[in-house]
């Protein structure tokens, strides 16, 4: 569950009284439990609000710098790494992946359409969640799921239909680590996060301990449900079998790229999310240094599928459905990257409500939602998470919730949200 919301549930509004009056217990369940909101443009920082408890036990403050399971904008860092191996010549985007995992890698009803890493990235390979994505263990395989039939779209060819699946990224990651040998995490850390100077891991493995202290513990009905390890990092940072160990010297290439949660397990905090915007806005460069080449930015947000009323699905099935009635909430989409505010009356794809059409990506898991979205031509950009939402209010203009809209915008509606 990564990425989009039933929409109409109800979000209730963060009380900060509330918020600062916090019992260990949480008694003020049902409330937003923290919020944070980054703008940002090329340059840097532009304003930073954080209210609320990273841990509500703890009476820990939350801050721009706690790191928080941001959900599926996990992907488009994911994607950014893919592209750095695509210039250096370890993956192409439009070859067939099937020689690099060792095995074919085919959609059982079209056994001709080969399946490229810009299909499985862009969310039209022809996959679908229905089999299962992130439970594969330690020591399993992720092909068992894609060998069930039912991982597969019965109706529409590789290429032809989008439909989100979070599938698709521990696929990518599987891909990731046959290139290039390297474990998944200790892969986006080389990659991307190291470079750019960010504290972030995927699945804690990878980050140290003053890190790990910070995180950011995730709120259901006033219950942690993820990441509440009490300032230490966790026993085990994977699924594993009951009654096996969790030894990562068990962990082979190539065979497992769920294991690290590509598609929604990374840990970073509002400002290194920002700091990968900025990249984004200088095409690939930030504080002097060049992590991507200007035509690699531009291939990851260009959209590569635009709705046009039959060609995909505008929602996550994965959250359970959606309102037949409610605006499509993904209308163009690139690699990992959506574009916003896309000029349809089928689309409700502003949050901003101000038909600018920003590049970027939500997230939505264990009762957190966020977004990072970029200006790319004014050069401005966002980045925001609230956690510990039960039910989500529908927006007041557009697909996206209240919550969404309120961080998106920077400015608190009057009355309850």
């Amino acid at each position: 569950m990564q990425a989009r919301r039933v929409p109409h549930r109800i979000l209730h509004r963060v009380a900060f009284a509330c918020l600062v009056a916090m019992l260990p217990s949480l008694a003020c369940a049902g409330e937003t439990v923290a919020r944070v909101r980054v703008a940002f443009d090329s340059e840097g920082v532009v304003s930073t609000r954080a209210e609320g408890r990273a841990d509500g036990a703890a009476g820990r403050h939350v801050t721009a710098d706690d790191p928080v399971r941001i959900a599926s904008i996990s992907k488009l860092v994911v994607a950014i790494a893919a592209m750095r191996l695509v210039e250096e010549g370890e993956l192409e985007l439009d070859a067939d992946v099937s020689p690099l995992l060792g095995w074919r890698l085919r959609h059982p009803r079209f056994p001709d359409a080969p399946i490229t890493l810009r299909l499985l990235l862009s969310h039209r390979s022809g996959l679908t969640d229905a089999a299962g994505y992130y439970a594969t263990p330690l020591g399993g395989r992720l092909k068992d799921i894609l060998d069930d039939p039912k991982a597969w779209d019965a109706d529409h060819a590789p290429g032809t239909f989008f439909r989100y699946t979070n599938l698709n990224f521990p696929l990518v990651a599987t891909i990731m680590e046959r290139a290039t040998g390297e474990r998944f995490d200790r892969l986006m850390d080389r990659l991307v996060l190291a470079p750019l100077r960010i504290k972030a891991c995927y699945n804690w493995e990878s980050c140290d301990a003053t890190t790990a202290a910070r995180a950011v513990v995730l709120y259901r009905e006033g219950k942690p449900v993820r990441d509440d390890h009490h300032g230490g990092k966790p026993a085990c940072s994977v699924v594993v079998a009951e009654g096996e160990d969790c030894d990562l010297a068990r962990w082979k290439a190539g065979d497992n790229g769920a294991l690290f949660s590509p598609q929604g397990g990374l840990r970073i905090s509002a400002n290194g999310l920002a700091k990968i915007g900025r990249m984004l806005l200088n095409r690939g460069e930030v504080d002097g240094m060049r992590l991507l080449r200007p035509g690699s930015v531009a291939a990851l947000t260009q959209p590569v599928w635009t709705y046009t009323g039959d060609n995909g699905v505008t929602h996550e099935e994965d959250e359970g459905g959606s309102d037949a009635s409610a605006k499509a909430f993904f209308c163009r989409y690139g690699l990992a990257v959506q574009t916003l505010a896309t000029p349809s009356p089928a689309c409700g794809d502003d949050p901003f409500g101000d038909g600018v059409p920003r590049v970027g990506h939500a997230g939505n898991a264990y009762g957190l939602l966020s977004g990072l979205w970029l200006d790319m031509e004014n050069g401005t950009g966002v980045a925001y998470f609230a956690t510990g939402i039960d039910t989500v209010r529908p927006g007041a203009h557009s697909a996206f919730s209240r919550v969404e809209e309120t961080l998106a915008s920077g400015t608190e509606p009057s009355g309850a949200e």
